[in-house]
């Protein structure tokens, strides 16, 4: 049995797609759908099952893929350790912010650093993010929160993301000179989604507070709630990452509003037991210097 075949099914049990597993490896549907099909006959059991219009792991097949991951890995190990190979492959979990805002510039540096190395970058929610890297399908993850993310995980903090709470740049509460709780009682938000930190802590000081508000929409995506914002539609907190050059130009105004309960780090976790390559120990340097700005 082929190495190649274990990537394959690995590549398609995190898609969910046999096609665009596909698409990713650059193979035909037909060359994924016969290595798949070559490992269940080499385990003598079905892997993968029809859910609705996505591909989902059968009990034999997820413990296969548990499986295939540590195989995988000790395959790289072995690479790198035996000729010093830093090519590979680094899967990077996000949420969507980190994933738009912060990290292109850092994946930028390392392709330049290791240009066999192939980068996947994984947007996912933070919950997901957090499993993913316990269960070893992502290599490293990055989130925001302002604890640590989880007690099993070796998290390190980078930075403190500050919050802005941001307006339309026509809206009366931007030529405020201050901003004060008692002062959003009444006003218009545009939500992250429910499982948000920030959100979370937004609403909670607003209720413990006994200020009312109106929820407009919730959405997934910082840039939908950005854009939201700035075609009027009413306020809302976001990373200042998300909303920084759109301040700079103008086309939102920051209020003049903080919170000590609305605060969180920026921070990076992998599994303890992790076998650190030289492209992933790399990218955490890079990211470490993030401390030294």
């Amino acid at each position: 049995m082929e190495l190649v075949y274990l990537q394959t099914f690995c590549e398609v049990a995190r898609r969910r797609s046999i096609t665009r597993a596909a698409e990713e490896l650059g193979y035909a549907q037909s060359s994924v759908t016969i290595q798949i099909q070559k490992l269940e006959k080499e385990y003598g059991a079905p892997l993968l099952e029809r859910y609705g219009r996505q591909m989902r792991l059968t009990p034999p097949g997820e413990k296969l893929f548990a499986l295939a991951v540590q195989m995988l890995e000790l395959y790289e190990q072995s690479k790198e350790t035996v000729a010093g190979y830093a090519g590979g492959t680094l899967v990077i979990g996000a949420i969507d912010s980190l994933a738009a805002y912060f990290l292109p510039p850092y994946l930028q540096k390392l392709r330049q650093m290791f240009p066999e190395l192939t980068i996947q970058l994984q947007p996912d929610r933070e919950s997901q993010i957090i499993s993913k890297v316990k269960d070893g399908e992502y290599d490293i993850g990055l989130l925001l929160d302002a604890k640590r993310a989880d007690a099993l995980l070796a998290c390190r903090p980078l930075r403190e993301e500050p919050l802005v709470l941001v307006a339309p740049a026509a809206h009366p509460l931007a030529n405020q000179p201050g901003i004060e709780l008692q002062d959003l009682n009444g006003v218009e938000l545009i939500m992250s989604e429910e499982s948000c930190v920030y959100r979370g802590m937004f609403e909670k000081v607003l209720r413990e507070s006994g200020i009312a508000f109106t929820s407009l929409f919730e959405l997934g995506n910082p840039e939908a709630v950005k854009q939201c914002v700035v075609n009027g539609l009413g306020l809302a907190l976001l990373p200042q990452m998300v909303v920084a050059e759109d301040i700079r130009q103008g086309r939102v105004a920051a209020l003049p509003f903080a919170h000590p309960a609305i605060r969180f780090d920026l921070q990076y976790m992998i599994h303890p037991r992790k076998w650190m390559s030289k492209p992933l120990q790399t990218f955490i340097q890079l990211l470490g210097s993030e401390q030294e700005q």
